[in-house]
């Protein structure tokens, strides 16, 4: 799967795509993940990207010229929707997301929009946004934070990049726990701060395991 981030702050996404889960998903091939300098398109002499607001009010608005040239870009090698990081989109669950990764996959990625300063132009919402989503109800500086949230989540749902099945099945708030978000996890050692690891967990009676993750489901 195929993701084209659209940004001003390119080197924001440097550090977290370069760990963990998603760095080993992009050296298997599992995910593609190319980052646009939305500055690099505009045709300001000075690469300007925002400009006040009509009508007045509050801070600065992200111009659209830039943002409709490089989607249009973009779109040459992406045929997935334009997804625009935004507080006013969709919020994001997991059943959410797991909907939004079966359109993706049919789709083949998608490209994402992240926003700065007070927002960007309504034309590119009008005339190049497919979809708004949010993370939360909340307002961030800028969506390249949401945008990695939302690409880790989608990541998960893709086969090979997590370890086993059981990963995505059992995870917090998946159909497999009824909603509820997680039961308690342990590991080595036995005895901490004098808390123990439950018995029946180290019994090995597998029935006997998941019952008592169902029951101390939280």
């Amino acid at each position: 799967m195929r993701f084209d981030l659209l940004t001003i702050f390119p080197d924001i996404f440097k550090s977290y795509f370069n760990e963990s889960i998603i760095k080993n998903a992009l050296n298997n091939d599992k995910i593609i993940i190319k980052v646009h300098d939305i500055r690099k398109f505009s045709k300001d002499k000075h690469k300007k990207v925002d400009d006040v607001p009509y009508g007045g009010g509050p801070g600065m608005i992200m111009t659209p010229q830039p943002i409709y040239d490089c989607i249009q870009y973009v779109k040459k090698n992406n045929n997935g929707p334009v997804i625009y990081m935004s507080p006013a989109g969709d919020i994001l669950s997991q059943n959410k997301a797991q909907r939004l990764y079966k359109t993706l996959n049919g789709a083949g990625g998608a490209i994402i929009l992240c926003g700065r300063y007070e927002g960007i132009d309504q034309r590119i919402i009008d005339l190049c946004v497919d979809k708004q989503i949010s993370i939360g109800k909340y307002v961030l500086t800028g969506g390249e934070l949401p945008a990695m949230v939302l690409i880790d989540v989608l990541s998960r749902f893709i086969p090979g990049v997590l370890g086993t099945h059981d990963s995505i099945a059992e995870e917090s708030f998946s159909k497999a726990l009824k909603g509820k978000k997680e039961y308690p996890h342990y590991t080595r050692p036995v005895m901490f701060k004098s808390k123990k690891v439950p018995d029946v967990l180290q019994s090995g009676h597998h029935a006997k395991i998941k019952k008592w993750r169902e029951d101390n489901l939280r």
